[in-house]
């Protein structure tokens, strides 16, 4: 049997995603739980993989085993098991032909930076901060250049293991809620800091240090090395992946 869970968690306490030994990550702590209901060994495959300190809206994973309980048990036996940090939202029995990493269409991220002399207190781990006041209306406009299928490789980190740095940037928006910068990205997937680099490219354009014909000059030069600094992790939450219809999955993951 295939199950599909819909997970939720601040990313703070978590050396990213992916479980790898060095420290708590929330696959390890997903899988640990799974396997204490489960009784038996359980692994997830996620939509996709996010930083330490990225946190998640609605993560979603697929995990197989011949252990058969009803979806409501899954999800209230399991969070029985998790630290507060992470939370099942929804599970659903699945088609075998399910991945929730190949079966997604699109992917968006959601990037917030507290804009004022003051850092922040509250939210703190939700929050990035720049002193500085920024023209998001510049940042929005600057930002339209990287939509559409483009090579990343500007926006690239390093360490990243795509296999080829090409992307379809399906929409970006930059916009301005009070004290706050906002920018929201949607893709049909993302290369390693792919979104944070953006963002850090983005801000010196909103500070006015950079033309807003500089972005869209990085991605055509393809070199990562002249772009703008990694925005912190703390302002990243990964939204969620998007689904076309026919997996009967929530709306919040349906496209």
């Amino acid at each position: 049997m295939r199950y599909a869970l819909g997970i939720e968690y601040d990313g703070s306490p978590f050396l990213g995603w992916q479980r790898h030994g060095n420290g708590p990550t929330v696959q390890a702590a997903v899988e640990a739980a799974l396997s204490f209901v489960a009784d038996q060994a359980v692994e997830v495959i996620c939509a996709g993989r996010t930083d330490a300190g990225v946190h998640a809206a609605c993560q979603v994973v697929h995990f197989d085993t011949d252990v058969v309980r009803d979806p409501r048990a899954w999800v209230l036996g399991t969070n029985t098991r998790l630290p507060g940090d992470v939370r099942i939202l929804w599970c659903r029995e699945m088609h075998d032909e399910f991945h929730a990493r190949y079966a997604a269409r699109a992917r968006s991220y959601r990037y917030r930076i507290l804009n004022r002399s003051i850092p922040p207190a509250m939210q703190r781990q939700f929050l990035s901060w720049e002193r500085l006041t920024l023209d998001a209306d510049a940042m929005h406009r600057a930002a339209q250049a990287l939509v559409g299928e483009h090579d990343f490789s500007a926006f690239r980190t390093a360490q990243c293991q795509a296999k080829h740095p090409v992307r379809n940037l399906h929409s970006i928006s930059v916009r301005r809620e009070a004290d706050q910068v906002v920018a929201d990205v949607r893709a049909n997937a993302f290369l390693h800091h792919m979104v944070r680099n953006i963002v850090g490219s983005l801000v010196l354009v909103g500070r006015g240090t950079q033309p807003e014909a500089w972005p869209g000059q990085l991605l055509s030069g393809l070199d990562r090395r002249v772009a703008g600094p990694t925005a912190p992790a703390e302002g990243l939450v990964f939204i969620g992946p998007a689904y076309p219809a026919e997996w009967n999955l929530p709306a919040q993951v349906t496209m």
